[in-house]
């Protein structure tokens, strides 16, 4: 597995991004992506997850509303639309794939094993 996030970049407050996880390996042996973000001098924090076979989403309280997660399973990419963007929007943000299955909401950050270098929002007037 190897993950590689992109799309990041400077956005006005309001305005909206993409962001892409792509597999460069083409190797399925996980059950979900999630997305996570980590701003300057805080903890990284969970923004949702997707189900890869199914498409089912879940998402943190910091996405809901306003981000979507969404999957191409012919490209082997998972997209975070990012809408409505917020000055505490910015941050490094990361997707991670894992094994685990849970019946609702997203696994723990600690059951990601595979993650891919994050790429940066920087949201800004």
């Amino acid at each position: 597995v190897q993950l590689q996030a992109s799309g990041g970049g400077l956005v006005q407050p309001g305005g909206s991004l993409r962001l892409s996880c792509t597999d460069s390996s083409f190797a399925l042996p996980y059950r979900g992506i999630g997305w996570f973000r980590q701003a300057p001098g805080k903890e990284r924090e969970g923004v949702g997850c997707i189900n890869i076979f199914d498409g089912t989403t879940y998402y943190e309280d910091v996405g809901k509303g306003r981000f979507i997660i969404s999957r191409d399973s012919a490209k082997n990419t998972v997209y975070l639309e990012m809408n409505s963007l917020k000055l505490e929007d910015t941050a490094v943000y990361f997707c991670a794939a894992t094994t685990v299955y849970t019946t609702y909401g997203c696994p723990p950050m600690y059951e990601y094993q595979h993650w891919g270098q994050g790429t940066q929002v920087t949201v800004s007037s």
